[in-house]
């Protein structure tokens, strides 16, 4: 049986784990347990080298161009891809980044290879490049991460939405359990174990102000009229810092707000567990892995009401939804739930909570919803 030959390209999957990485890097491992024994050529823009760990080495090729100069190392990988594409002449070709597929196009057009590719979130709905709004049209699939990254980009860029397939985001389930408060963080912080702690993940940019941390921000002063001892933490970091520190200063919250900066993987899961709430009222968010993570650890979730939190905590099942530009609602809420009398009792059944997210979300579901369009897909070519 002739073996299929299939071309990953990836921002990167090894060196640095934003949310486009982390999905990246499921696609591989899941595309490589559906065909184990078809051949992968895997496209990394950033990273240096692959992983000495990574298991299928013997049918998986890497090409890195983080060894390029950053100045030389987006040409050099494209023609990378196009070169390697015409001499291997792959079966398909998947982007999970938008800007790659100018070069899938080209790829297309000279010798007919079809490539899909992933819109996750406002980079896929506020594309400004007309190539790329061209190289999206022309793609054979597009895997949007939720109902409201499909429904905007086929709201802005007037695609055929019969080629557009929802692959939610998955988690590593393995890393995210329930645990006692972890003592060391407590200390670190100076807070006790009984007291109230509302968490929030986010990269703290500019243009990330979406995420709704500041409207936690102006909600605290509510809060606090009810729970006194309340305490935020926001873990991430970027060049909005400084203008929150200002916030917080500007609000009299020095005393109950901690910035953790950057936090490693390692100690993420810890971070979920201090909390008695996870909140990221957001409303421009593609879907959020962050909620999966925190819902991992049974803990309870609030997300905004717009977005693609919608789908991340099945239409409220799973969570709080709020209006994210309101922050009295947003306030009550988080009162709601810190006194433990929000309506939905599963957000307080923490081994209930982290088997639900799993059976919706877990690696099995992610692995068997692209198997079931790859067999489509790949039966529809032969």
């Amino acid at each position: 049986m002739t073996k299929t030959t299939y071309h990953l390209w990836f921002p990167n999957i090894f060196e640095f784990k934003g949310g486009i990485q982390t999905y990246s890097a499921f696609v591989l491992q899941a595309i490589q347990n559906i065909y184990p024994n078809d051949n992968y050529g895997v496209f990394l823009m950033h990273d240096h080298s692959s992983s000495a760990n990574f298991s299928n080495k013997k049918l998986t090729q890497f090409h890195c161009a983080g060894v390029m100069p950053l100045p030389l190392r987006r040409p050099v990988f494209a023609a990378q891809l196009i070169g390697w594409g015409i001499y291997q002449r792959p079966n398909l070709v998947i982007a999970s980044h938008l800007n790659f597929t100018v070069a899938a196009y080209w790829l297309k057009r000279l010798v007919g290879i079809p490539y899909w590719t992933i819109a996750h979130g406002v980079e896929a709905w506020d594309l400004k490049n007309t190539e790329v709004k061209k190289s999206l049209r022309h793609a054979d699939q597009i895997l949007a991460v939720s109902h409201y990254t499909r429904d905007r980009i086929l709201e802005k860029h007037n695609l055929n939405p019969d080629k557009i397939s929802i692959l939610p985001n998955t988690f590593e389930s393995s890393r995210f359990q329930p645990a006692p408060k972890p003592g060391y963080l407590l200390e670190q912080y100076k807070l006790k174990i009984e007291q109230p702690i509302i968490l929030t993940v986010a990269r703290l940019a500019e243009a990330e102000r979406y995420k709704g941390y500041d409207q936690i921000l102006q909600a605290l002063p509510y809060i606090r009229q009810i729970i006194p001892d309340v305490h935020y933490i926001i873990v991430g970091k970027g060049n909005d810092k400084s203008r929150i520190k200002q916030m917080i200063a500007q609000l009299g919250l020095k005393n109950c707000v901690t910035l953790a900066g950057f936090v490693s993987d390692e100690q993420l899961c810890d971070y979920y567990n201090v909390c008695d709430v996870f909140a990221m009222p957001s409303k421009r968010e593609g879907f959020g892995i962050v909620y999966l993570e925190a819902l991992g650890c049974g803990k309870p979730v609030l997300g905004g009401n717009e977005d693609g939190a919608i789908d991340a905590l099945c239409h409220g099942e799973l969570g709080a939804l709020v209006n994210p530009d309101n922050v009295e609602e947003i306030a009550r809420t988080l009162v709601q739930i810190l006194q433990g009398i929000y309506p939905n009792k599963l957000m307080y059944q923490p081994d209930i909570l982290r088997q639900k997210v799993i059976d919706y979300f877990g690696f099995e579901q992610f692995k068997t919803t692209l198997a079931k369009y790859l067999d489509k897909y790949l039966q529809s070519i032969r």
